[in-house]
């Protein structure tokens, strides 16, 4: 992907199903990397294609989508929720734009969970990267080099980390990969 155009910062991801599947490498990745490192960062991103994570994630924000419209309903049908507002009861339009208000705040309370399924799967793709023989030490420098490039807050709060970051940081996965076992030189 010509990323370079827009930004310095280097990614890659995989998206798709069936047929359609690609794993995408930013061209400011594919420059900052050496070969084996390269391979590193495609081998993690199989890892998340052979784990069936996307899938996964794509049920769990349809999901999500459908509580909320269940949620939606249910206030719509109550006065209580419209007095509160201010609102006369039965005109769906108040509730759309109160709901659309309010689902960002408990989106934020729900953040956290969403985030620690998702350090759990970037563990289990970094796992899953690491199994081949001489990876471990190419994921590690591939991972130390974007955290570089892309000014990564190595040591962030908890609690801000369990808010805001949807992958973890470059020491906590460094530290599960040396205690997955994989890290034994070739």
């Amino acid at each position: 992907m010509d990323g370079s155009k827009r930004s310095r910062h280097s990614n890659a991801f995989f998206t798709g199903f069936g047929r359609f599947r690609k794993i995408v490498l930013f061209d400011t990745l594919v420059e900052q990397l050496s070969e084996p490192e390269v391979e590193a960062v495609v081998a993690h991103e199989i890892g998340h294609c052979r784990k069936g994570h996307i899938p996964k994630m794509l049920a769990f924000s349809a999901i999500s989508l459908l509580v909320g419209f269940y949620l939606l309903a249910v206030l719509s049908r109550q006065a209580w929720f419209y007095r509160a507002f201010g609102f006369e009861s039965g005109n769906i339009a108040p509730a759309f734009q109160l709901f659309s208000l309010l689902a960002g705040t408990a989106g934020f309370w729900i953040g956290p969970l969403a985030h620690w399924w998702s350090w759990r799967y970037e563990y289990q793709a970094d796992a899953f990267a690491a199994q081949a023989p001489g990876q471990v030490q190419s994921l590690i420098a591939a991972l130390r080099k974007l955290n570089g490039k892309n000014l990564s807050n190595l040591v962030p709060h908890p609690l801000y980390g369990g808010f805001y970051y949807s992958h973890p940081t470059l020491l906590e996965r460094e530290r599960a990969l040396s205690r997955s076992g994989h890290n034994r030189p070739a």
